[in-house]
């Protein structure tokens, strides 16, 4: 079984935040391939069901973004699921809005919910689906822009990258991250 969890915070206000982008895709996700519904466990939210044969849980920690490991932690050691069966979507500043970088391992870079994975799982070799959310061109102004809502502007592309990513779900399964890439790409009309 895979663990796939999407980062962001659990207030109702909060839906549409930049931060949550990673909730976004795993809600994405388990509508695309008709997984169970969401049910509360974990000190999260879990969905369940198969991408091309492979078992996958869905996870969105409810525990606010700062403390995101404890659910993870908590899913991936009842289902005595290995780190390098997990992978965390979640929101990255560095990439320009809409890109799509898979990598596993590595540093948090800033993000309090990759740190509290890190922290939590005692290992930083889970894969990580950055989407990216572009920089607000000044660090005085990036908590304004992570907590912000996406602009009205910006919901066409943002679809369309979150339809991407779960039609690219099948190639993150298998384990190929730069077929998926290709496929998120290609699917948003970006040349790679």
């Amino acid at each position: 079984m895979l663990l796939w969890t999407g980062l962001g915070n659990p207030e109702p206000g909060m839906r549409r935040q930049r931060h949550n982008i990673g909730f976004m895709a795993v809600e994405r996700i388990a509508e695309y391939y008709r997984f169970s519904p969401w049910r509360a466990r974990f000190k999260g939210e879990t969905a369940e069901g198969s991408i091309e044969g492979q078992k996958v849980l869905l996870l969105k920690p409810m525990t606010y973004m700062n403390l995101s490991g404890e659910s993870v932690q908590q899913a991936a050691r009842f289902f005595k699921i290995p780190v390098s069966d997990i992978t965390a979507f979640h929101d990255e500043l560095d990439l320009a809005f809409c890109k799509v970088r898979v990598k596993r391992g590595g540093g948090a870079a800033g993000h309090n919910g990759l740190r509290s994975m890190d922290r939590m799982l005692g290992n930083q070799n889970y894969q990580r689906v950055r989407l990216g959310i572009g920089h607000p061109g000044h660090k005085d102004r990036v908590t304004g822009h992570v907590l912000g809502d996406f602009a009205k502007a910006e919901q066409n592309e943002l679809e369309a990258l979150l339809d991407a990513v779960a039609a690219a779900s099948p190639l993150l399964a298998k384990g190929e991250p730069e077929a998926t890439m290709t496929k998120i790409a290609m699917l948003c009309g970006e040349k790679r």
